[in-house]
Parts: C-alpha cells; sequence; structure tokens
C-alpha cells in the first residue's frame, strides 16, 4: 500500500538507526545496494532474501513515479468524487456500486470482521477496490525491486529501508518470491500492503496456518487489524475531522485518498 509522504531532502535525518546512503542519479543504484545489503545482514536478513537484493533491478516506473509525484494516479485530484474516478477509471457512482455490490456477495465476510476487529465493510471494501480493483490487478513491479528502489531515493530515505528490508524478510519466509509483482512502491497482495505493515499486522484469517497478503480473507483481515491496532473506534463515525477519519492516515498518508475513502464509504454504508 502507497504511503504519500512530506519528505526531505535531508536524508540523514530521523528514521531507522540502519540507513544505507541515498541516491539521487540512478548511476548509484549499484552502491547502495552494496550498502543496504550490510544494513539488511544485520537485521537478520537470510541466503534467500540476500539473494533477492543482490538480484534487485532499478524500477524504471519507480523512479519516475519519485522523480515526479504529480504523474501517480489522482495525486492532484483534491475533490473526492474526482479522485475515486481517475483512480478507477470511471466515474464514483459506478466505483461505490461495484463496492457496494462486493459487500453484498461477501455479506458473511464483511459482518465477520466489522465484529472481530471494528471496522465497517465499506471501509475495508472501498480501500480493496481503490488499492487493486478488488484483487482485479496486483501490481506489475517486482516487489524487491520497487521498494529496494524507493528506499535509496533521497525524497523517500530513510522513511523506506525498513520496508525494502521487510521485503527481503519475507522472501526469507516464502510469503513471496524474489520475483513476484506488487505496486510500484513495493506493495503487495490484495490490498497492497507495504512490507514491514504485512510482517507487522499480517494475519492467518482464513485458519489455513499462514497469512497470505494474497488471499483476499486474510488480506481484509489484516488491513483490518491495521486499522483496528492504530486506534479505529467501533461503531464510531469516520467522517472528516473525527478520530477515526485521522485514523486512515495510518493507511496512506495522503489527504486526497482519505476523503476518498470516507467520502465512498459513508455512500455505500454498512
Amino acid at each position: 500500500m502507497r504511503r504519500i509522504v512530506i519528505a526531505t531532502l535531508f536524508c540523514f535525518a530521523a528514521g531507522s538507526a540502519l540507513a544505507a546512503p541515498c541516491i539521487t542519479s540512478q548511476g548509484g543504484y549499484g552502491g547502495y545496494k552494496q550498502a543496504l545489503a550490510n544494513d539488511a545482514a544485520a537485521a537478520g536478513v537470510g541466503q534467500r532474501g540476500m539473494a533477492a537484493l543482490s538480484g534487485a533491478q532499478l524500477s524504471g516506473i519507480t523512479w519516475r513515479f519519485e522523480s515526479n509525484p504529480s504523474s501517480q494516479s489522482g495525486v492532484s485530484q483534491g475533490d473526492p468524487a474526482r479522485f475515486l474516478a481517475k483512480r478507477s477509471g470511471s466515474s464514483a457512482e459506478n466505483f461505490i456500486g461495484q463496492t457496494r455490490a462486493k459487500i453484498q456477495r461477501n455479506a458473511n465476510l464483511f459482518a465477520s470482521l466489522e465484529r472481530n476487529y471494528g471496522v465497517p465493510g465499506s471501509i475495508l471494501a472501498t480501500i480493496w477496490g481503490l488499492e487493486t480493483s478488488w484483487g482485479g490487478y496486483l501490481g506489475g513491479t517486482p516487489i524487491v525491486d520497487g521498494a529496494v528502489t524507493l528506499a535509496s531515493y533521497c525524497r523517500r530515505h530513510p522513511r523506506f529501508e525498513d520496508d525494502a528490508i521487510a521485503a527481503l524478510r519475507l522472501v526469507d519466509r516464502g510469503v513471496i518470491s524474489a520475483g513476484t509483482n506488487g505496486g510500484p512502491s513495493g506493495e503487495l497482495g490484495h490490498m497492497q500492503f507495504l512490507a514491514g505493515n504485512w510482517e507487522r499486522f499480517g494475519v492467518d484469517a482464513n485458519g489455513d496456518g499462514r497469512a497470505d497478503p494474497y488471499n483476499a480473507v486474510d488480506a481484509l483481515a489484516s488491513a483490518a487489524n491495521m486499522l483496528r491496532r492504530n486506534g479505529w473506534q467501533p461503531g464510531q463515525p469516520f467522517g472528516q475531522g473525527t478520530r477515526n477519519f485521522s485514523v486512515l492516515s495510518a493507511w496512506n498518508d495522503s489527504g486526497n485518498y482519505q476523503r476518498a475513502i470516507a467520502y465512498s464509504a459513508e455512500r455505500v454504508g454498512n
């Protein structure tokens, strides 16, 4: 899941205690990987994760997004309906209708998630639709490539270095492989979690013994778990200005994105 943040060019500022020097030109990528390898080894990354790092390529799409953030879908759309239309490639009304239908077809699942975590299905299904069109498109960028490229770039560094290292640990654990595709910032699965957030909040909700971001039930439950553990208040409103609205920043720091979630979920209903 991509978190749009106000970053500083002073790359040595607050962040991870482990931080390889950031770069501002693609030619520095190899040197960044070498420095990151030291940090990854210190963070417990094993043989498979280190091999994935060794083979990681600079992601051109990730670099372009970071060089020109306004190129990202919906970034400049302050109106939530326009944001939904831009993001979904349709209209806000169509997106909201599809979200409502998704909940109706999976009513027992969303009711169970709300009982267990207190997060309405309208919120979860909206995020699911915004992130991957309800599982229809899970991304076309190798996760490790995207995560390492994002971490290397000074506008984002060192905020996302922990996520790059977490992605390598997920390779170690077999949650993803070195070639598994996701979003351009290293997002994975149905809900496009950043790797570090999946490590912290991923749950096995379908009872098969593993938390799998590519299983919709696990991914939705993990999103609900993340919001609840960041302060979501069950049964309370989530419109702009409420405490629950502020919790949406744990999912995505973009005010445009947060307003779109609340706008859609309020119109979908429970």
